[in-house]
C-alpha cells in the first residue's frame, strides 16, 4: 500500500549532493578505454579523448555546474496534462546560451522521472529561438519529478548533466521499487540483463533483445547507436548516462540481439537501469533494478494514517 502525501509547489534546486559519495558513474569503453572515457558524464563519446580533467562528478545533483544553470520557466506542471515546458540553459553571465554541440544527434537530451523512479521519459525538445527549449511534457501522475539536461554548451571543457526538480501537485502516491530481477517485458519484447554492477569498477552489462521468442537482429539506429542505457541511484538519482560498446556502421557491431555497455557506479546502493532500444520504427524501454555492491533495495512505503476530513488522522 502507498503512501499518500499532499504536494504543493516545490522549491527550486533542492538537488543537495549525496553526502560522502561522488554523484555519478563514469562512462567507459573496454577496460583498455576506461581512462579516456573518464572524463565524460552524460552521452560519452565511444573512446573520444578527454577534454577535461577526470574526478569525481556529481552528474544531475546540481542545477549549476561549471557556471551554467538550467532554469524552468515554472517548477510546477499540472499532472495528466500535455504541458508546455519551457527552459533555459544559462551560461556564467546569467544569458540563455545559443550554441551547443551536438550529442548524438540531438543538441540536448532531456531525460525526466519521478522520485520513485517510475514515469521514466528520454525527450528531445526543440530550441524556439533566444536558447529557450520547449516540448509538450505529460507528468502522468502527482508528485516530484527530477529534470536531466544533458549539454555541452559551446566553449564548455566537458558536457554537463545538469538536474533540477519539478512538482506536479496532486496526492502523490509513491510506487515501491521493484525487485532486481534480470528480465523486463515491454511490447512484446523480452530483454534479458546479464552482469552485476560493482561499485568503482567498471561493469559489463550485456542486454540481449527477443521478440515472440526469436533474437532480434535488426535493430535500428537510434541517436546513433543501438542503444542508450540510463542508470538512476535510488534516493538521490545520481546519473549515469552510458553508450554500448561499439557504433552503427563500425564494422564490427552487430544489431542485436546483444547490446553491451561498460559502466561505473559510485557506490553501492539500489539502481534502476533504463534502456532505449528502436525496432520496427519505435523507440522502447526496457526497465530493470539493479543492485550493486552490500546496498539494499528500500522496503516499500509505510501506508499514511487515514484523514477523516478535520484534520485528524486515524490509525488502523
Amino acid at each position: 500500500m502507498n503512501t499518500p502525501t499532499k504536494l504543493g509547489a516545490y522549491v527550486l534546486g533542492l538537488a543537495a549532493v549525496f553526502a560522502g559519495a561522488v554523484g555519478v558513474g563514469d562512462v567507459a569503453g573496454p577496460a583498455t578505454a576506461k581512462t579516456e572515457a573518464k572524463a565524460s558524464d552524460g552521452h560519452g563519446a565511444h573512446g573520444t579523448p578527454a577534454t577535461a580533467p577526470a574526478g569525481p562528478i556529481s552528474g544531475g545533483l546540481q542545477v549549476t555546474q561549471d557556471g551554467y544553470t538550467l532554469v524552468p520557466r515554472s517548477v510546477t506542471v499540472p499532472a495528466g496534462e500535455k504541458t508546455d515546458f519551457t527552459f533555459t540553459v544559462n551560461g556564467r553571465d546569467g544569458r540563455p546560451v545559443t550554441r551547443f554541440a551536438t550529442l548524438h544527434g540531438k543538441k540536448l537530451h532531456l531525460i525526466v522521472v519521478r522520485r520513485d523512479l517510475s514515469g521514466f521519459q528520454h525527450l528531445h525538445p526543440t530550441e524556439n529561438g533566444a536558447g529557450v527549449w520547449s516540448i509538450p511534457l505529460t507528468l502522468p501522475d502527482p508528485g516530484a519529478y527530477r529534470m536531466f539536461t544533458d549539454v555541452q554548451p559551446e566553449g564548455a571543457a566537458r558536457q554537463l548533466t545538469l538536474g533540477v526538480d519539478v512538482t506536479a501537485p496532486g496526492d502523490y502516491r509513491p510506487e515501491a521499487l521493484p525487485k532486481a530481477e534480470q528480465t523486463a517485458r515491454v511490447d512484446g519484447y523480452e530483454v534479458k540483463l546479464e552482469g552485476t554492477l560493482v561499485p568503482g569498477r567498471t561493469s559489463k552489462l550485456t542486454l540481449t533483445v527477443h521478440k515472440d521468442g526469436r533474437p532480434v537482429t535488426d535493430l535500428e539506429p537510434y541517436l546513433e547507436a543501438y542503444g542508450h542505457l540510463v542508470a538512476l541511484r535510488s534516493g538521490d538519482l545520481a546519473y549515469l548516462h552510458v553508450h554500448p560498446d561499439g557504433s552503427p556502421g563500425d564494422g564490427r557491431t552487430r544489431p542485436g540481439p546483444q547490446i553491451t555497455f561498460y559502466a561505473e557506479v559510485p557506490s553501492s546502493g539500489a539502481y534502476r537501469l533504463y534502456l532505449d532500444f528502436q525496432h520496427g520504427g519505435k523507440v522502447r524501454t526496457a526497465e530493470f533494478t539493479a543492485v550493486a555492491g552490500h546496498g539494499e533495495i528500500p522496503a516499500a512505503p509505510a501506508p499514511a494514517p487515514a484523514d477523516d476530513g478535520h484534520g485528524h488522522t486515524h490509525g488502523h
